[in-house]
């Protein structure tokens, strides 16, 4: 693993989860002024020139979690609904097929709509599931009940800081435990966590 492709997690002054950076622009906020504190492990030391009055190089060490000054330009009120992709439903419901229960791969997933659109269902969190593309096909058109499948779990609206937990890569155990306090109480990711710990 390169050590360089390691995500910053970058949150406001108040300690609020935003986005994951890489180094690169992790290294900008620390120059422009913008980075209030730091948590979490030491990920990087960045050297720069050197002062042509002082002799000094000028050395930067990024931490795993930044916190910055400033208006994050999202507006995360309580009707905040992050947007919805495949690779983060994918991620939420754990790569796994909610009809037939077994594990599959990205490329052999899809986004199955539990009330299809044919039917007046929406493209929304709460009405899509990852399924396999067999189980899909055999669906269809229709709701689950109207296929005889049963659904083994029920779809839900990640918060903010869930869907920054399911864009990451390579989520290091100070981000995770950074992540997850700002997970409600009863979110299902926290039992999936306590299973892979």
């Amino acid at each position: 693993m390169n050590a360089l492709s390691l995500q910053v997690l970058r949150t406001d002054a108040a300690g609020m989860p935003l986005e994951w950076i890489d180094y690169q622009a992790a290294v900008k906020l620390y120059y422009l002024g913008q980075v209030a504190y730091t948590c979490g492990t030491p990920l990087y030391r960045v050297r720069g020139g050197v002062c042509a009055r002082t002799g000094r190089r000028s050395v930067i060490e990024v931490h795993s979690i930044i916190a910055t000054y400033g208006h994050s330009g999202q507006t995360l009120g309580p009707d905040y609904i992050p947007p919805l992709n495949n690779r983060t439903l994918f991620r939420r419901d754990n790569h796994l097929c909610l009809y037939c229960g077994q594990r599959f791969l990205h490329r052999d997933l899809s986004r199955d709509h539990v009330t299809p659109l044919s039917q007046g269902g929406q493209d929304t969190w709460t009405n899509v599931v990852t399924a396999c593309k067999r189980c899909n096909n055999h669906k269809a058109g229709r709701t689950p009940e109207q296929a005889g499948m049963e659904l083994l779990a029920i779809p839900f609206v990640p918060t903010h800081a869930e869907y920054i937990y399911l864009q990451g890569r390579r989520i290091l155990s100070d981000q995770m435990e950074f992540l997850r306090a700002h997970f409600p109480r009863k979110s299902p990711l926290h039992a999936r966590l306590r299973q892979h710990a």
